[in-house]
């Protein structure tokens, strides 16, 4: 940039990959202001629409996220989606560069018979349920007394935990009333989570397994029969702490005796789904082939099935980024293809003018795809933004940098967005509703009443 003005950066998602982002951004030797957009009313993304909510110690992650937003050099604009209150051409009048760090909240497909089944749901839905995301239905069918969750990863265990948990036991959690109520009429009495792999093969961290095991209403039950591993997972558990604490805890789950808590857990390994069954349309069974390893930690299948008796399947299997207009998609990984963050338009071009999309970086999710934990992300962010200062000074100006513009416009096109000193009423209001039941906070799940208490005069806007 040739004059004195701060760089524009607008970073589209205000989850912890964005805020990461502006955080490197802020951090750097580059003048610089920013304006984070985010389709939800509040901020943090994942952290209060992924992580579940008898997780407070990663919810903690929110007070580092707060003192990034507290800066002056960044700006919070929320309730804003991309792509229809705002697009990039308009992006281009108000901005130097844009992020994109939109995440990751569709369930990836799993392609077995009998996924169509009534009874049959993706873990990202079941999950912004009970997170209370203003854009899923407000009700749940939870008539299921035997339960089957596919994937060995967090969010299966996650999953699979609300599932076996009693809505009381949830209670002291910032859970809305609707899925309180929905969880207090749960009828699961048996929750069956399923792997293909064996112990040394699953995703769980050691901590998020042992959590398990911590409610007083869940028994936790391993078979000695999964307790299996060849030269490949010995090599894993030698190579990998964690994969020696997963496999640990297991063994040790393995060998104790069934007490006699109501709800049970069960952990399988070395069973591939391979049909969901139903009759009349509705979920009746799971069926499996039963698999074995072959000695470098892969598994092949014995041909041996086994039909289980449950009424509704949850896939655990990943989740998977969706199209964001205007840039390129891969959608097979679920990623925006780049480079170091800088978005390919062309990988064989050799001019940088006809390889990449000009001034347009992805971190997060979107550009890697959804593995790794929340903190992980921090590394993606550093890259994008050691790209884009890179080659800051080659940017076409933006006509309207001035922050006043893009919330002028916004205001014009009557877009009834939200701010940081909105999530400061937001949160107090939160918290204000639970004072009386001794909570924290209680998550307010609807749109408008999550903007009518952050922006008390603009909430309106779009009415009539």
């Amino acid at each position: 940039m040739n004059d004195e003005r701060p760089l524009r950066i607008a970073i589209i998602g205000a989850g912890p990959a964005g805020i990461y982002a502006a955080d490197a951004l802020m951090k750097s030797a580059v003048p610089v202001s920013i304006d984070l957009f985010e389709r939800m009313p509040a901020p943090f993304g994942l952290i209060r629409y992924g992580v579940a909510p008898d997780h407070p110690r990663i919810k903690g992650i929110v007070t580092a996220l707060h003192k990034v937003l507290d800066k002056p050099q960044v700006r919070l604009l929320g309730n804003i989606e991309y792509g229809s209150d705002i697009d990039m051409a308009t992006l281009r009048r108000f901005y130097d560069a844009v992020i994109f760090s939109t995440g990751a909240d569709a369930d990836r497909a799993l392609t077995v018979p009998g996924i169509e089944l009534a009874g049959s749901f993706g873990a990202a839905d079941f999950v912004s349920w009970y997170d209370g995301h203003p854009d899923v239905p407000r009700d749940w069918p939870l008539t299921a007394e035997k339960v089957a969750v596919l994937g060995v990863g967090n969010v299966a265990l996650d999953v699979a935990r609300i599932l076996a948990k009693t809505g009381y036991e949830l209670l002291p959690t910032e859970i809305p009333p609707n899925v309180y109520a929905g969880l207090q009429a749960n009828r699961a009495l048996e929750v069956h989570v399923f792997g293909r792999r064996g112990p040394a093969q699953a995703k769980f961290t050691p901590l998020e397994l042992r959590e398990l095991d911590y409610s007083p209403t869940i028994e936790v039950i391993v078979d000695p029969a999964d307790i299996d591993y060849d030269a490949g997972s010995e090599s894993a558990r030698r190579s990998s702490k964690q994969v020696d604490m997963v496999c640990n805890t297991l063994e040790q789950w393995a060998i104790r005796d069934v007490g006699a808590r109501p709800h049970k857990l069960f952990l399988h390994f070395f069973e591939s789904p391979t049909e969901i069954l139903g009759e009349d349309g509705k979920v009746v069974g799971l069926r499996t082939e039963r698999t074995e390893l072959d000695g470098a930690g892969n598994v092949q299948g014995t041909g041996v099935t086994k039909d289980w008796d449950v009424q509704a399947v949850y896939r655990a299997v990943g989740y998977l980024s969706q199209h964001i207009p205007l840039l390129p998609f891969d959608t097979r990984t679920g990623t925006v293809p780049n480079e170091a963050g800088r978005v390919l338009l062309d990988a064989a071009a050799e001019d940088p003018a006809r390889r990449y999309l000009p001034a347009t970086y992805v971190t997060g999710w979107i550009k890697r795809g959804p593995v790794g934990l929340i903190g992980h992300t921090k590394g993606d962010a550093n890259e994008t933004v050691a790209c884009l200062l890179d080659d800051a000074a080659g940017f076409a100006r933006a006509d309207e940098p001035h922050p006043d513009a893009v919330t002028e416009w916004l205001t014009g096109q009557r877009v009834p967005f939200t701010t940081w000193a909105g999530w400061y009423r937001l949160d107090a209001y939160e918290r204000a509703i639970g004072m009386p039941q001794q909570r924290e906070r209680v998550k307010v799940v609807e749109r408008s009443e999550m903007v009518a208490a952050s922006e008390p005069e603009r909430h309106e806007l779009r009415i009539g």
